[in-house]
Formats: C-alpha cells, sequence, structure tokens
C-alpha cells in the first residue's frame, strides 16, 4: 500500500515536502502527529488525523501519537483568533489519560516494528529551563522567519495580537520534532493543513542543530459542502466520548451528511477500498432516497469508535424514534443514555408508590402527567385508537397501569398519535 497515494485519492492529501512520498515507499518509517489536551475527549475535528496514522500503520510505518502535555499549557495560535486558556498540570495530566484511552481504540499500539508508541512531550520538557531552551532552541530560528508564517501574521493583523507564550508555541512543536527524530528516528511529521508553518520549523530546527534530514505533509481541512466548519452541530462539537455525545447521537450526526458530504466523508472516515466506495456510491445514485452512502458511513465510523452493540443500539433507537421499530433497545441503556434517546421529549415523573396498586390510564395520561389536557381528551383520543403505551395501543379506558408494565423497571413510553412521544420516569 502507497501511503500518500490513499491519502491522495482519498481526498486528504493537501501539502508534502519533496522527498517525503519517495522515503515512505523506499523504507519503514515512524512518523506523528500531535494532539493537544484541551480537553478530556477528541472530536470529530480530530479524526482525519486519526485516519491518516491508521493509514500510516497500514501502510507498513510506526505511527506516534504524540499528546502535548507541554504544548498544552500554551495553546498552538495557529489560524485561531484568540489565545487559549491555560490548563493547570492536573487538568492537562487527566485530558492526557483520556486521549491516550482514546486512541488506543484506533491503532495497535505495542512493541513491534509498526505498533503504535504514545509519546508526551512534557516529559522532555519538564526538565529543560528556560535559559537553556532560549540558548539552544531560540537562537536557530529568526523573528523574521516566525513572523513570515500566515498563522502568525493573521494573529498579528487581528484584533487580540499575539502573546509571547504563543509565539513561541512553534519553536517548543519544532524541537518536539528534532526530539523525536534523535530519539526514536522519527523522520516525519503530519497534521491539518494548519500545522504547515509549525511542521516546517521543526524541519529547520533538525537541520540547523544536527543537519538531519526529515520530511513532513498535511491534510485538507475538512468542511461541509455548504462550507460551515465540519464536526459543528447547533448543540456544539461531537465528541468522541460516549458520555459527552451518545453513540445515538454521533450515529445521527453521519446518517444526516449531505449527498455530497456523505460521498466525500466516507473515503476519508473508512477503510473501505475504492472499488467497494465507488459500488456504493453508485447504488446510492441509483436511490438516494435510501441513504445508502450515510449508512454505510454511519455503520463503520460508529463501531469504530463505539462497538457494534452500541451502533445496533443507534439503528434501533432511530427505528423506534422514526419508524416501528421496538423498546428492546432500551434494556442495553443506562439512565443517562435513556435520556440522550429521548432528549427533547416532554419528560414527567411520577412515584413508583402510586403504581403499586395501579393507576387508571386516564388518570395516568391526564392527572399524574400532562400527556393530555383534560381526561375528556385522553379518553376520546384513546376510544379512536390514538394512544400507545410502550408501543401497544390502546383503546381501553378502565385499563389499570401497575410496575409489571415499566420498562427497566424505570420507564413508561406513551404515545399520542404517531410521532408525538413522552418519556414517564417512575421513582
Amino acid at each position: 500500500m502507497n501511503f500518500v497515494e490513499e491519502l491522495r485519492w482519498r481526498g486528504m492529501l493537501q501539502d508534502i515536502m519533496p522527498g517525503t512520498e519517495e522515503l515512505l515507499n523506499k523504507e519503514q518509517v515512524a512518523g506523528y502527529i500531535g494532539f493537544d489536551p484541551t480537553g478530556d475527549s477528541l472530536h470529530v475535528g480530530h479524526l482525519t488525523q486519526i485516519m491518516t496514522l491508521i493509514h500510516f500503520q497500514h501502510a507498513g510505518h510506526k505511527p506516534i501519537a504524540l499528546v502535548g502535555g507541554a504544548t498544552g499549557m500554551i495553546g498552538d495560535p495557529s489560524f485561531k483568533s484568540a489565545e487559549r486558556n491555560l490548563l493547570d498540570e492536573a487538568t492537562l495530566n487527566h485530558n492526557v489519560a483520556a486521549l491516550k484511552n482514546q486512541l488506543t481504540k484506533f491503532l495497535t499500539f505495542g512493541e513491534g516494528e509498526t505498533d503504535a508508541k504514545m509519546v508526551n512531550n512534557f516529559d522532555w520538557f519538564k526538565e529543560f529551563s528556560f535559559l537553556d531552551f532560549i540558548r539552544d532552541v531560540g537562537k536557530l530560528i529568526t523573528v523574521n522567519y516566525m513572523m513570515a508564517k500566515d498563522s502568525v501574521k493573521k494573529r498579528l493583523e487581528g484584533e487580540n495580537g499575539l502573546s509571547f507564550t504563543e509565539f513561541s508555541y512553534q519553536l517548543i512543536q519544532g524541537y518536539d520534532f528534532y526530539y523525536l527524530w534523535k530519539n526514536h528516528n522519527c523522520k516525519v511529521q503530519m497534521g491539518g493543513s494548519d500545522q504547515w508553518g509549525n511542521i516546517v520549523t521543526g524541519s529547520e530546527i533538525v537541520r540547523r542543530l544536527e543537519q538531519g534530514n526529515v520530511f513532513g505533509l498535511t491534510t485538507q481541512l475538512i468542511k461541509k459542502s455548504d462550507g460551515q466548519k465540519f464536526g459543528k452541530t447547533e448543540s456544539g462539537a461531537v465528541w468522541l466520548d460516549a458520555k459527552k455525545t451518545s453513540p445515538y447521537k454521533y450515529y445521527q450526526f453521519w446518517l444526516n451528511a449531505t449527498d455530497d458530504d456523505a460521498k466525500n466523508w466516507i473515503k476519508i472516515f473508512t477503510l473501505k477500498p475504492k472499488e467497494e466506495i465507488d459500488a456504493l456510491i453508485a447504488e446510492h445514485d441509483a436511490a438516494p432516497h435510501l441513504r445508502i452512502v450515510q449508512k454505510a458511513l454511519a455503520q463503520d465510523i460508529t463501531i469504530r469508535t463505539h462497538s457494534e452493540l452500541d451502533y445496533e443500539t443507534a439503528v434501533k433507537t432511530s427505528e423506534f424514534l422514526f419508524g416501528n421499530g421496538d423498546l428492546s433497545f432500551l434494556a442495553n441503556l443506562d439512565h443517562e443514555a435513556v435520556l440522550e434517546v429521548f432528549d427533547g421529549v416532554p419528560q414527567f415523573q411520577l412515584e413508583k408508590e402510586k403504581l403499586n396498586a395501579g393507576i387508571n390510564i386516564l388518570d395516568l395520561l391526564a392527572v399524574e402527567t400532562q400527556v393530555f389536557s383534560s381526561k375528556g381528551e385522553a379518553r376520546k383520543m384513546l376510544q379512536g385508537g390514538g394512544v400507545s403505551l410502550n408501543r401497544e395501543k390502546l383503546n381501553d379506558i378502565e385499563l389499570l397501569v401497575n410496575t409489571d408494565q415499566l420498562i427497566n423497571g424505570k420507564y413508561l413510553i406513551a404515545q399520542r398519535g404517531k410521532k408525538n412521544y413522552y418519556l414517564i420516569t417512575v421513582e
């Protein structure tokens, strides 16, 4: 497998230093990508770089994932409009551990030649004094050189300016490249298109310190077809952590992609070969309403990020909310996940004691809860076949509801008409 060609046909490749492709085709190489631990979870915006490392490993090379315990204390200013909030060491350590855990889902780690390695740049910067750094590294790169970088220019021209702390970031990242080259024989740095300046600076530091020769490449910035930023929704970022973005919402994010986006993203965010993707797109174009590409994309990336069970539960959740699926999927969910499923659905609380002796269905729907505004309205719709409880249609106005009907021993799902759901939590 030709790594660079793989990125190229998938529409991922942006810039590449001369000689990089030749090196990767000639020998087994160690290459790295950095992840700043500004939070305790990666999000879908990081997936392009994760997929790059996966392809790198599959091509027979050794991926190094650098978690920036040191650089995370500063924050990369590249193409940011304002300086980030600085994090304390305890928060950073927590975030670093969480990111390491997430990356192990995507890459094979170990001691083999092509097994991934995890490093933390705090390990080599913690003993590096400020005077040593500006003497040994700062002298290598001129201010003129650093100011010529587009990422620096834009901040200097903006309203917020650029602090010395952020200005020094490209020197620190550049030293990372030198350290990994020197100690881990790492010859390639990869990253998003906004990292090109930092990668070039790193190659210069390697050359000026020890006349070393290293290489680099960047991937394209992923955008939606309408120009909006990829990975953002009305409710915020789409996280890889199931506690921050449920597998159901994660699945829905990919499923709701436009046709154009899905056709691009299935190349970038899955490992499906070109022939399979071309066949899926052809099948999709013959019947766009079936959303074949979206479903294939959502299945692949949901399983890769979470699990087969999480994917199956997400599908069953979708079938329940938007089709005629049953409620069996709820048995696999904890309370927080159930609330995620019914996010935006009217919810009511009911004391369990009231169900012990049984509650008349009309009282349940119009007195104990406000599924209906009155018992008369509830009676009329129930007799007309427009009311369901736990997916079963009701027509008996004398029905008694008791604890035997609770789902997971805790929930009742009322349905008014076809699309109006109500979650009743019984405790």
